[in-house]
């Protein structure tokens, strides 16, 4: 079991940038492979980016490739997101999700509450 408390939220103009942190309790984390998720009012919750048990590995949506960056410190038990060049668009409220697998499938099996992210044009 894994507890996730998502901070960095808020509101941003077009082209900025934010950097959202996902706190992750227990002594495993390090097992996990962890994502972001996104979902826009109206729309379906989506993968944004994963990234491996050891950071080696990252995976990313198309919509956000080039853009955002995920990494991990396993010392802290926490994922970042770095978003950069934000779109109107990017505007959702974003979830830390942690697999029971070293590797990213996509698929969460813990969920954090959610930060809300508005990008202003």
């Amino acid at each position: 079991q894994v507890q996730l408390v998502e901070s960095g939220g808020g509101l941003v103009q077009a082209g900025g940038s934010l950097r959202l942190s996902c706190a992750a309790s227990g002594r495993t984390f390090s097992s996990y492979a962890m994502d972001w998720f996104r979902q826009a009012p109206g729309k379906e919750r989506e993968f944004v980016a994963g990234v491996s048990w050891s950071g080696g590995v990252t995976h990313y949506a198309d919509s956000v490739t080039g853009r955002f960056t995920i990494s991990r410190d396993n010392v802290k038990n926490t994922v970042y997101l770095q978003m950069n060049s934000l779109k109107p668009e990017d505007t959702a409220v974003y979830y830390c999700a942690a697999e029971n697998t070293a590797w990213v499938r996509r698929e969460a099996d813990y969920w954090g509450q959610g930060t809300q992210v508005t990008v202003s044009s």
